[in-house]
């Protein structure tokens, strides 16, 4: 049986948790599987390598971060093998170079086009333990590229279906996917499974147990997931295509804080105007989420969208810059707001779902901007200090509690 295990910056942020690891990681060696294991940065690191960049220089070459960054990752796989050599287990350390991770050359969101299993098989063939850098990989050019937020979760996934392995298990700080952050939610309840769709929006939406490239990944490939604690032995959550258990109308809540909206006003209520505008944020790899479009009145109509916190500046710049071709009269963004999401794919064949939430919001006193649905989701933008108070309020509307 073959294995892929990643474990994210908190599982082996000191020398305690990294041999704990190890000791995970040994316990299936021992019983004869082949063991492959992804990390990432130990702890904090990677914010301590963001803040020297930029004492040295606010505004960073991106490529120049990635080759940064690289460094974090490379610690952890190193010292890891250190750890199972110490407790007499061969292992060898990988990173994105020795591996041959191939991305596509978007410096700090790159998406992995293929992996080169030859030398990871040649390996766990000699009966390693093999450790390779997660969020990271290599570009046509050669240079280091790295893979977004959560890319290490990728990154195991992606190996998980190069070498068909039989399971792929993530591993955190917390013990498997809940009805909402438990530090934000104190009476969150444990899943037992999800599915794929519904994992995708929750991780989508801020729910930061996975990363959503790496469960789009999953699906695509039929990986199943299972997602648990480095910390202790409980079961944790399988995210695979169908749920055994009678589905919830609701199967989650997410809050994400770290999304932005930018108002384009004044545009012109004429065919290929939302075309030109989201375009020229596509040239830019700028993400664009929830979109409102005002009424049509004297000739001109607006625009609302939210995009992550780390493009704002970015987005804002090539919008200004672009003004004249796009035809808008004044652009307003706005950061303090949070999308408040709940997930399932019950509310399919069970109406008045998005009612009880926005009645939830009305009497805690909560006001809704913007409104975003799709089958198995409703989104709404609301004011960042009232973000964990509704959260609360619409779980328990929902009766997620344990």
């Amino acid at each position: 049986m073959l294995i892929v295990k990643k474990f994210g910056g908190t599982s082996v942020a000191n020398k305690e948790r990294i041999f704990n690891v190890a000791r995970r990681c040994i316990e299936d060696y021992k019983k004869g599987h082949d063991v492959v294991v992804v990390l990432s940065a130990m702890g904090k690191y990677t914010d301590e390598l963001i803040h020297m960049a930029k004492d040295i220089n606010d505004k960073p070459p991106k490529r120049e971060m990635d080759m940064l960054f690289t460094i974090g990752e490379q610690m952890s796989v190193s010292l890891m093998a250190m750890a199972m050599n110490k407790l007499d287990i061969p292992a060898v350390s990988l990173n994105a170079f020795q591996v041959s991770m191939h991305t596509t050359s978007v410096h700090g969101n790159a998406r992995l086009k293929r992996i080169d299993t030859e030398r990871i098989k040649r390996e766990l063939d000699s009966r390693k333990i093999v450790i390779v850098t997660g969020f990271q990989g290599v570009n046509k050019y050669d240079d280091y590229t790295t893979l977004g937020r959560g890319g290490s979760d990728t990154t195991a996934v992606a190996l998980a279906a190069a070498l068909h392995a039989d399971a792929c298990e993530i591993y955190t700080d917390v013990d498997g996917v809940y009805t909402a952050d438990p530090r934000k939610v104190p009476k969150a309840r444990k899943l037992k499974e999800i599915t794929y769709d519904e994992m995708l929006d929750l991780a989508t939406l801020g729910a930061g147990v996975l990363h959503n490239r790496s469960v789009e990944m999953a699906k695509k490939y039929g990986v199943p997931l299972v997602v648990r604690s480095s910390l202790n032995d409980s079961e944790g959550t399988v995210v695979k295509e169908e749920v055994t258990v009678e589905r919830m109308l609701i199967s989650g809540v997410a809050l994400d804080t770290e999304a932005v909206r930018i108002a384009v006003i004044g545009l012109k209520d004429e065919p290929g105007v939302a075309f030109r505008l989201f375009n020229t944020l596509a040239k830019k790899n700028i993400n664009v989420d929830v979109i409102l479009q005002s009424i049509g009145r004297a000739g001109t109509k607006d625009i609302s969208f939210t995009v992550d916190g780390s493009d704002l500046d970015e987005a804002v710049a090539v919008l200004e810059e672009n003004q004249s071709r796009l035809g808008y009269k004044e652009l307003h963004s706005e950061r303090n707001i949070a999308k408040l999401s709940i997930v399932g794919a019950g509310m399919m064949s069970n109406p008045g779902v998005a009612a009880k939430m926005f009645e939830s919001l009305y009497n805690e006193g909560v006001n809704i901007n913007m409104i975003s649905t799709s089958e198995i989701r409703v989104t709404v933008l609301i004011n960042e200090k009232e973000g964990i108070r509704a959260m609360n309020a619409v779980h328990d509307a929902f009766d997620l509690a344990d």
